[in-house]
């Protein structure tokens, strides 16, 4: 169903009351910022290295060219860019295209302050003292650069795009619950806010989700299945929301109803060996191409296990103890149909004697599920068995797409679980590679190429959400749902 554009949530704090206040103050200010510059150069194909901001509301973007990029950088903490020639490109208050101005001109600071405001708005997480600091300072500008991104590619209604071009240009709802996890974390919870809101609106009756929605919320009639991870993720992200502002989630009457359609029809949808019936996962492929097309892949029953876990935490901490036993009830019915069916073989993608490894893996370790050394052992084999010589990961074994092009949200994924299980310095391997192969502008793109160059897109919104959830995890320890 479509959707209409909203501005910000209501029931603003007064924190945030004053934040917007300072905006309408910048706008009078003048003067210039220094720039900084990045490591990477964006790779031949790439569509953009980065987008163009500025500050005020709506937050719009606008893709930077590869040849404008050159020799260009982002002044410090905002999107705002200072070209070559020190003329500096944004987007104005109010619209959604960009202009070239003198970097004396009084909008620049005005756009460069509003951004500046938004981020000490929130946290910026840096790794904190489990990192070296040299690496922090990496890490900190990594982080406002993919905060920064995650809120360009939001719309104010709520939509979180994956990226900002062609095929991107729609909404998850997997990569949805990751930004929206990302914005809780960091403590931008209305943006996290509207997002949920958003998923709310545009849920189905029966608890579904299309596989993508149009910018405005309408689903995209591609042909594509529902696909049951999502379910998992939202309610996973539902949770946490609710568990880290609890505040915001009061403020969000349609966060309960969206949990109940979601939990009810994943218990529902249980056979009698308590798993899910298959379904496409975040590898987008129709579940008949898969080594055991009869039974889920573990990229659907990982999500689901977290999502039933996650509404029945929910449920206990709202008061209905009757749902949360149900959900309870049902999430102990996937997790000893994982024992059964997934622990003998290793863990792999399908449940079947060798099969073959992928990042799904990751779904059912920290932060998503408790730790367990079994799983352990199989995500350290999944890494070595995806492992490319450019230091990223395949999405999986025998990937079916180009088998020397690392990709970051599968990387970024290892580098989460190392973070959320104790192992930091797992961790900061993963994302020392993911910072040395963002774009000429910093960004976090979808893909590395054979050559170490940034490939695909940039930004990724889902890379994006899992490095700033990474960088978190290694501050304080990401809350892991139990179900009880």
């Amino acid at each position: 169903m479509a959707v209409d554009r909203i501005g910000p949530p209501r029931g603003a704090t007064l924190k945030k009351v004053r934040r917007t206040a300072a905006l309408l103050l910048v706008a009078a200010l003048v003067g210039t910022c220094g720039a900084t510059t990045f490591p990477g150069q964006g790779g031949p194909g790439f569509a953009s290295p980065g987008l163009v901001g500025g500050g005020g509301w709506p937050f719009a973007g606008v893709p930077i060219s590869v040849e404008n990029a050159a020799g260009a950088s982002y002044i410090p903490g905002s999107s705002v860019l200072r070209l070559k020639d020190g003329r500096v490109r944004l987007v104005p208050f109010g619209t959604g295209t960009t202009i070239t101005v003198e970097g004396s001109d009084p909008q620049v600071e005005a756009a460069v302050l509003s951004d500046n405001i938004w981020l000490d708005g929130g946290l910026v997480p840096n790794g904190g003292k489990t990192v070296p600091d040299d690496s922090r300072r990496v890490y900190e500008e990594m982080a406002k650069r993919a905060l920064l991104d995650l809120r360009l590619l939001t719309r104010p209604n709520g939509a979180s795009l994956a990226s900002w071009y062609g095929a991107w240009h729609y909404t998850w709802p997997r990569d949805s619950a990751f930004t929206a996890a990302a914005f809780t974390m960091t403590g931008h919870e209305s943006e996290a806010q509207r997002i949920l809101s958003f998923m709310a609106r545009v849920q189905d009756e029966d608890g579904q989700w299309a596989a993508r929605y149009h910018p405005d919320g309408t689903a995209v009639a591609d042909g594509r299945e529902p696909q049951l991870d999502s379910l998992g993720w939202m309610l996973w992200a539902s949770w946490l929301f609710r568990d880290r502002a609890p505040a915001a989630a009061a403020e969000l009457p349609e966060l309960w109803p969206m949990v109940v359609r979601s939990a009810d029809r994943l218990a529902k949808s249980l056979d009698a060996e308590g798993l899910p019936p298959p379904s496409s996962d975040y590898w987008e492929r129709k579940p008949d191409t898969e080594e055991d097309p009869r039974r889920p892949t573990l990229g659907v029953v990982g999500p689901v296990l977290a999502g039933l876990r996650s509404a029945a935490s929910l449920a206990l901490g709202v008061g209905q103890h009757h749902k949360a036993a149900g959900w309870e009830r049902a999430a102990q019915r996937v997790s000893e149909a994982v024992t059964r069916q997934f622990t003998p073989y290793g863990y792999p993608r399908s449940p079947v004697r060798g099969g073959l490894m992928d990042t799904s893996v990751t779904f059912i370790a920290p932060p998503f599920a408790p730790a367990d050394p079994g799983v352990t052992d199989a995500v350290a084999n999944a890494l070595q068995r995806t492992r490319l010589p450019n230091g990223g990961v395949l999405p999986g074994e025998k990937w079916s797409g180009n088998p020397g092009v690392a990709w970051t949200p599968e990387t970024a994924l290892f580098a989460l679980t190392a973070a959320a299980s104790g192992r930091p310095g797992e961790a900061v391997s993963h994302l020392d590679w993911l910072a040395a192969h963002r774009t000429s502008l910093g960004v976090l793109p979808e893909k590395v190429d054979e050559r170490g160059n940034p490939a695909s897109v940039a930004p990724l919104g889902w890379t994006a959400s899992l490095v700033l959830l990474t960088l978190s995890a290694l501050e304080r320890p990401l809350p892991t749902p139990t179900g009880h």
